[in-house]
């Protein structure tokens, strides 16, 4: 019975969340606010769908996967050169809201343990929401983006203390001292070693069994999900959360040489995840238990609205960072996180607080996500609306950024020969140019035949349009292929000719030279016929043949 309660409920969630995001597409509203109107449709307006064990399987599974897929996105190499302001601007502003917060729902009325509970769920802001939009934007590797990216990793990291603390009050299961400290002395105690075991993996672990996974790419996402499973597993059987376990599984990832790759990889499951997730929090939402605290809940959103931007405009211009990158660095954290809605339920499992928290976490985050959502993608815009107004001059800040050691290579990457496949041919050309002075990015599957290379390196299939795009074809001087892939080989040089940009195709075989030239190739490389005649003038030289 279940089981087809369960599919009937995903296959009218996925449904509802492919059209409101078809139509949001043509009225150019974020998916994530489409998703959220979805659910609020199939849910609290109409009643089509409601708060059942298949809903809570769906929306389980979807947030701990989801939250995986997240971990994925925290490398911590990619932020090093930002980690003092990513440290200073996430502590600072958890400690910010959560005592500001924690003053607003007093006074509002709330009592202490409510008011707690809400203050805390002001305080993360949303790492799923933020890398979706600024994964849209194409400003993921960007100052800024990296700066928010950072800061959401120190944010998660003190939610998963935060957590962590409600499992060991779960677990207690009464509120007598000794059983309380028993409690968090178990819980703390599996977060250690399974954030120890988690760091050990990431570097003596796995490394060796995904660089040889990489090889056969329809691999790479199986073993990451097995990877995840696992983690989960260690997490349960820890009696952590299983949210916990997921998102550690992502973040041990997050530090692979391959981590980009796999990320491009797992990218479509993202967004299923968060259609899935969006949509079910819509159909969650209770107005009944909200009541008669609707203000209360609109009062809250506000002050995440403006207060979080608030202090981390302060934060990161004292820094000495720009004002723009400062204004869009704390537009990105003017919403709440989905780790807010995991702290409330968790709350009210341990019998800590009433649905009413619940439903006014819900609500806030629901009216947060959707206008920063906006606040987001048109930051630019908002930030050229808000200077004119002479709003952000009281922050003095600067024009200008400090030097960064990380600078977005889309950026970067200009004038620069592309090199695919590091087969022999590919390796000797990727060096040679490389020796004569020229930038060079050489690509390929394995991470082991890039080792060595002096040049600049990119893990990944060729085939995705992500990585031509992370490779930077658009501002390339040259695109080689040493590749012995004809159809490969075709898209590439279908790809340069659209593009204008000059190409060399690896002709290893006669049979595909015909199509090579069709597709306006500018060179072709065969090397049966360079070695023909290399054989030849060699064996003139020694006088076995005659010139």
């Amino acid at each position: 019975m279940l089981y087809g309660e369960l599919l009937y409920d995903l296959g009218i969630i996925l449904v509802a969340g492919a059209l409101f995001a078809h139509l949001a597409a043509r009225i150019h509203m974020p998916t994530i606010v489409a998703y959220l109107l979805a659910g609020l449709l199939l849910g609290p307006l109409t009643g089509w769908l409601s708060v059942s064990d298949s809903l809570d399987l769906i929306s389980e599974t979807g947030i701990a996967l989801l939250l995986f897929l997240v971990g994925l996105e925290l490398s911590f190499d990619k932020i090093k050169d930002i980690g003092p302001v990513a440290l200073v601007a996430g502590l600072g502003q958890v400690v910010f809201t959560a005592v500001f917060g924690f003053g607003v729902c007093w006074l509002l009325g709330f009592d202490l343990m409510d008011a707690i509970f809400l203050a805390m769920g002001l305080t993360f802001s949303s790492t799923v929401v933020v890398v979706k939009l600024l994964d849209q934007k194409k400003e993921l590797t960007s100052l800024y983006g990296r700066i928010a990216v950072g800061i959401f990793l120190v944010q998660d990291m003190v939610v998963i203390v935060a957590l962590t603390f409600l499992a060991g009050l779960e677990r207690s299961g009464e509120f007598s001292l000794a059983a309380t400290a028993t409690g968090l002395g178990w819980a703390f105690g599996g977060m250690v070693v399974l954030l120890g075991l988690m760091i050990l993996a990431a570097r003596y672990v796995l490394p060796r069994p995904f660089s040889w996974a990489a090889r056969q790419p329809e691999m790479v996402l199986v073993w990451s999900l097995c990877w995840c499973f696992i983690v989960v597993g260690a997490a349960y059987w820890l009696q952590l959360s299983v949210e916990i376990g997921a998102f550690l599984a992502g973040i041990s990832l997050a530090q692979l040489p391959i981590s980009d790759d796999l990320r491009r990889r797992v990218h479509p499951l993202m967004n299923f995840f968060l259609a899935v997730f969006f949509v079910a929090l819509g159909i969650r939402l209770e107005f009944g238990a909200i009541g008669a605290r609707w203000a209360s809940g609109l009062v809250l959103a506000l002050f995440v609205l403006l207060g979080n931007p608030f202090i981390f405009m302060i934060i990161i211009t004292r820094m000495g960072y720009s004002e723009r990158t400062a204004f869009k660095t704390s537009v990105t954290v003017a919403q709440i996180s989905e780790f807010s809605f995991i702290f409330a339920a968790m709350g009210v499992s341990a019998g800590l607080i009433g649905d009413l928290t619940l439903g006014l976490t819900a609500l806030v985050g629901m009216i947060t996500i959707a206008l920063s959502s906006y606040m987001i993608l048109h930051s630019d815009r908002l930030y050229e609306r808000v200077r004119a107004w002479g709003l952000l001059k009281p922050f003095r800040a600067g024009q200008r950024d400090p030097k960064s050691e990380n600078e977005d290579h889309h950026a970067q990457r200009r004038n620069h020969i592309i090199v695919v496949g590091m087969n022999a041919l590919g390796r000797m050309l990727a060096q040679r140019l490389h020796e004569a002075g020229e930038r060079v990015l050489a690509i390929d599957v394995d991470p082991q035949k890039l080792a060595g290379l002096e040049t600049e390196t990119m893990i990944g299939n060729i085939q995705y349009p992500s990585v031509l795009e992370e490779a930077g074809l658009e501002h390339a001087r040259l695109l080689i292929s040493a590749l012995q892939i004809e159809d490969t080989n075709h898209w590439l040089a279908y790809q340069c000719r659209t593009r204008k940009i000059p190409c060399a195709i690896h002709a290893f075989d006669i049979s595909v030279i015909d199509d090579l030239v069709d597709l306006d190739v500018n060179y072709l490389m065969y090397p049966r016929v360079e070695g023909l005649k290399r054989q030849q003038r060699e064996l003139k030289a020694q006088g076995i043949l005659s010139s």
